[in-house]
């Protein structure tokens, strides 16, 4: 099989392109390297089954001439982050909307399958909890660029469903939620890579709002399995799925565990969102996802606990120095 990976040298790309390399899949991966890095793929350099292309997924004639030779386009190119987010609402539009529209408008005239990536920030405001893949989407004001990003990637999930509709593109959806693992950076106001990192340095670990909020992480591994099963399921296209975690921790517990995982005598800071990002910063309280109809499709089990996660993302940091 041949792939393209959109975001092959994100945290998130770079994982699955060297999942499929080692499945043996050949696989081209475009970037521009605006928020990833070839560093993260380093390893696969000298492979004879990859090559990345610096390039921007808006870009529609080079992202044609990528596609030419692949059987499954794996769509993970993507503004993200919080901070991002907040400090640059066009790009993060441009990007997330052209995009997608690049990427699904070259594929239909091929007819590749199309495995895209959207995000457990879809849901909102949602009450009900656990999540499911057939929920109401309950969106913040537009004025808040806070909510840019979950609107994009709706609108994403909206041409996704409307490429098949109108052209018979085989598209498979899938929200992520809180996905964790070696080589993602804190930099954009990712939790855990940015409370590791505090720790070992003995900083103080700023956790943001009260700490009462609520999340299930997923391990990256569990992820790119899960993308690449997807991807070729007869019965997965024209279905959205939730790839999460079950264990729910808050990100006060997140920041203590991590504390006493790296015996760091840092202190645990708590900062108003307002401090943290901008006035009247809206956040989800809980993101808790049914992973039900994925168990359903493919025996989906998270492989390993929270804590052992965290063990192997410390271990790896603390490896880079």
């Amino acid at each position: 099989m041949r792939a393209l990976v959109t975001g092959g040298a994100g945290f998130i790309g770079s994982h699955l392109a060297e999942h499929l390399v080692r499945c043996g899949w050949s696989v081209v991966a475009i970037d521009d390297l605006s928020t990833g890095s070839a560093d993260n793929l380093a390893h696969l350099a000298g492979s004879e089954a990859f090559r990345l292309i610096v390039g921007s997924v808006t870009d529609r004639p080079t992202v044609a001439r990528v596609m030419d030779d692949v059987d499954v386009v794996f769509h993970l190119a993507a503004a993200v982050g919080v901070r991002l987010i907040i400090e640059r609402p066009i790009h993060t539009l441009q990007t997330n909307l052209l995009g997608t529209e690049v990427v699904l408008e070259v594929a239909s005239q091929r007819g590749q399958r199309v495995v895209l990536t959207s995000t457990s920030e879809v849901y909102g405001k949602t009450e009900r909890t656990p999540f499911r893949e057939d929920d109401d989407l309950v969106l913040g004001p537009t004025a808040k660029s806070r909510w840019s990003y979950a609107c994009s990637k709706a609108i994403d999930e909206f041409l996704g469903f409307a490429y098949g509709r109108e052209r018979s593109l085989p598209v498979v959806i899938t929200r992520l939620f809180n996905t964790i693992g070696p080589r993602q950076t804190g930099a954009y106001g990712m939790v855990v890579p940015t409370l590791v990192r505090q720790a070992l340095a003995g900083e103080a670990m700023t956790v943001f709002g009260d700490g009462s909020q609520a999340r299930c992480f997923t391990w990256v591994g569990d992820v790119v399995r899960v993308l690449a099963d997807l991807a070729t399921h007869r019965d997965a296209p024209g279905r959205i799925f939730n790839v999460g975690g079950t264990e729910e921790t808050s990100i006060g517990e997140l920041a203590t565990n991590i504390r006493l995982l790296t015996n760091s005598s840092s202190e645990i800071v708590l900062i108003p969102y307002a401090e943290a990002y901008e006035a009247g910063f809206e956040d989800m309280q809980r993101r808790v996802p049914d992973v039900s109809r994925l168990g359903d499709f493919l025996g989906y089990r998270p492989s390993m606990p929270l804590t052992e996660m965290l063990k192997r993302i410390i271990e790896d940091m603390r490896s880079c120095g």
